[in-house]
């Protein structure tokens, strides 16, 4: 019935949005630690399923460009639809959570918990499904040409100098926090995923780096390359040496740090505080309306 009634009113103002922000994160803060862990161990599981579809779909792809990249990003918004629908803990979403902080519903420590067990939970899932992938071969793939694109990509985001993996970082956050702001407009699944799927295909089409999909991509790299299949060298005519850049090293300094710190900037300052300050601050909560036609 609460449903019913809820489709009938149509879509939301944006403040009532805000103020449906605010009690997520409440929510969040207040869930018991292994609850938490366990959830943000399906949503590394479910992002890392969005890189591996995403990664196959644009292997050696014969589209131009822009097509290619627009493919890779609709297949990638799996795995938000995953974590979104199918429920579970998200690190870049949960940067969001600083609405309910700042409207003094929860405390900083409060945040700093659940993110650090959230990124380390996220961090499980998306080193999980990596093992998994490197021992069921999958990168042998096409003649290898799945094995050749994992290289690349993890190649290509090693080699970020780190004040622009931070501004790829916050513009990417934006856009899978805007996915998530605005799937809170409906609780129908269509409606859920329209709303996901354009602003994930966005940010994966420009380049942009989300710090748990980095958690597979760059680690299934390494395993690739470390691997040393000498079956897949000789599929893509090419040696380790040429991957030279991806390392654990790298991985972690080079682009995980600055592309965390860029996704917490996205998410916190850019969407989550600027909506706060908008309709949240200095305004009392209304029952939730509908918007004009």
């Amino acid at each position: 019935m609460e449903q019913a009634n809820r489709d009938s009113q149509g879509p939301l103002l944006p403040q009532d949005i805000a103020w449906i922000a605010e009690g997520a994160g409440v929510m969040k803060a207040g869930m018991r630690p292994e609850r938490t862990i366990t959830l943000s161990i399906l949503a590394g599981v479910f992002i890392a399923f969005g890189a591996v579809f995403s990664t196959l779909i644009t292997s050696g792809s014969g589209m131009s460009y822009g097509i290619t990249k627009l493919m890779g990003g609709i297949a990638f918004s799996l795995g938000l639809i995953l974590v979104v629908s199918g429920g579970a803990e998200l690190f870049t979403g949960n940067t969001l959570m600083i609405v309910a902080r700042a409207n003094k519903q929860i405390t900083t420590l409060q945040i700093l918990r659940n993110w650090l067990f959230v990124y380390l939970g996220n961090m499980i899932g998306a080193l999980l499904v990596a093992v998994m992938i490197l021992w069921s071969g999958h990168y042998l793939a096409g003649d290898g040409v799945v094995g050749a694109h994992i290289l690349d990509i993890a190649s290509r985001k090693c080699e970020l100098a780190f004040g622009q993996a931070v501004v790829l970082g916050i513009l990417c956050n934006m856009l899978v926090c805007l996915a998530i702001w605005l799937s809170y407009n409906t609780p129908s699944f269509p409606g859920k995923v329209l709303a996901i799927v354009f602003p994930i295909s966005a940010f994966v089409a420009a380049g942009f780096e989300h710090s748990v999909a980095n958690m597979y991509f760059i680690p299934m790299g390494i395993l690739v390359k470390s691997m040393g299949d000498p079956e897949l060298w000789g599929m893509i005519h090419s040696t380790a040496i040429q991957f030279e850049s991806i390392s654990w090293g790298n991985f972690l300094y080079a682009n995980l740090l600055p592309v965390t710190i860029g996704n917490i900037i996205g998410g916190s300052v850019f969407v989550g505080l600027a909506y706060w300050f908008a309709y949240v601050y200095k305004n009392k909560r209304n029952s939730l309306k509908t918007s004009m036609p």
